[in-house]
């Protein structure tokens, strides 16, 4: 028998408190015990989101369903709204502004490039009546960590204009302080930092974001913010809730304070910088730029000559070590080590050593043990 082992940016790796509170008997979602996991889940959330003056609302959906409603919720048909992106899900941003009718414009960056706060200034400069702009923080698909604190400073002098941040791939694993950055909304899932399987989601709504709820015209029902809120007042939720998922995202919000904001942060910078020094002693190149590198998931250039996705179907096959490949124009091309969430030191080992073993396999030169004793470097310092 194999051990196996998740080392993807998502789904992500689910403690064993989380799991065996998941696994407790079913329970009524209209009970008292239900309104105290919702209770709890709402302010460990605020915690994780560093906020006190947003809203947190909790759907029972994807990510992408977090990223409609935020749509739905702050705009009216044809609003003038500026994404921009640098990957597959920032993209995913556009193509559900336009699926509701809105104005966009993008700010397209290559996927190794950072999204430059200055040009989104440019634009709320030159376009005052913008009624949005979207960012994502953590760009699951290249890796690339784009400064959300800085556009946040640009975007708050316009009274009108929300600032929306995908930090789905971010929350928990880097820095975001929704209240100190004046992020209007942002979002995240469970299958990520949150250390849950997929099936929930959640988003912080600020006053301003609030404001702009009021005056929208988008077509919504399930995605309904204010249903949300009302319900949230109450301890409950709108519609059937995701009970077991609730109640393991109870458990998981306390080990996440238990550990420390501040500390669970470092953890994911050092587990990040380790894995990056581990591929480049192995003469590997890094995907995303040294300017902006998250900690939620490391991209790596496959090397010339080897196969890419015979890499990452050797090393779930043979060494049951499951990483990410790329995604649309970088599919065979690069490989993603996930390491946010429920990730530990000797994760980061092993993946590395299943990495050498396969390369050394595909016919790659490489000293060997390189990667593993720079990791361990980093590790031990």
């Amino acid at each position: 028998m194999q051990k196996k082992y998740l080392m993807t940016p998502g789904p992500t790796p689910v403690p064993s408190e989380v799991l065996l509170a998941q696994a407790r008997p079913m329970i009524h979602h209209r009970t008292p015990d239900f309104n105290a996991v919702v209770r709890e889940c709402a302010e460990g959330l605020k915690y994780v989101f560093q906020t006190e003056k947003s809203d947190v609302l909790i759907f029972a959906s994807s990510g992408t369903g977090a990223m409609e409603s935020a749509v739905a919720n702050c705009f009216c048909p044809g609003d003038k709204v500026l994404v921009g992106y640098n990957g597959k899900f920032g993209q995913r941003m556009e193509q559900i502004s336009q699926a509701y009718g809105l104005d966009v414009t993008v700010l397209e960056y290559g996927w190794q490039q950072v999204v430059d706060p200055a040009d989104i200034a440019a634009f709320l400069q030159e376009n005052p009546d913008t009624r949005g702009v979207i960012v994502t923080q953590s760009e699951t698909s290249s890796g690339v960590l784009n400064d959300v604190q800085a556009v946040g400073a640009i975007v708050k002098e316009y009274s009108a204009c929300v600032l929306i941040v995908d930090s789905i791939t971010g929350i928990g694993a880097v820095d975001c302080k929704t209240d100190d950055w004046h992020l209007d909304v942002v979002m995240t899932g469970s299958q990520k930092g949150l250390m849950l399987p997929p099936g929930l989601a959640a988003l912080t709504v600020s006053p301003k974001a609030w404001r702009a709820y009021e005056r929208s015209t988008l077509p919504k029902f399930y995605f309904d913010w204010k249903k949300y809120l009302k319900n949230l007042e109450k301890d409950t939720t709108p519609f059937t809730p995701a009970v077991s998922l609730m109640i393991g995202l109870a458990e998981s919000l306390k080990l996440m304070r238990a550990e420390g904001l501040e500390s669970l942060i470092a953890r994911h910078a050092r587990l990040a910088e380790a894995t990056r020094a581990g591929c480049e002693a192995l003469g590997l190149e890094l995907f995303a730029p040294a300017e902006g590198r998250g900690n939620a998931v490391t991209p790596v250039w496959v090397p010339e000559g080897i196969d890419g996705k015979k890499l990452v179907s050797t090393m779930k096959n043979k060494y049951g070590v499951t990483i990410a490949g790329g995604q649309d124009d970088y599919a065979g091309r690069i490989f993603r080590v996930g390491h946010l969430g429920y990730f530990g030191d000797f994760d980061i080992i092993t993946t590395l050593a299943a990495l050498e073993m396969t390369l050394a396999e595909l016919g790659y030169e490489f000293e060997p043990a390189s990667g593993i004793r720079a990791a361990e470097v980093v590790l031990t310092q």
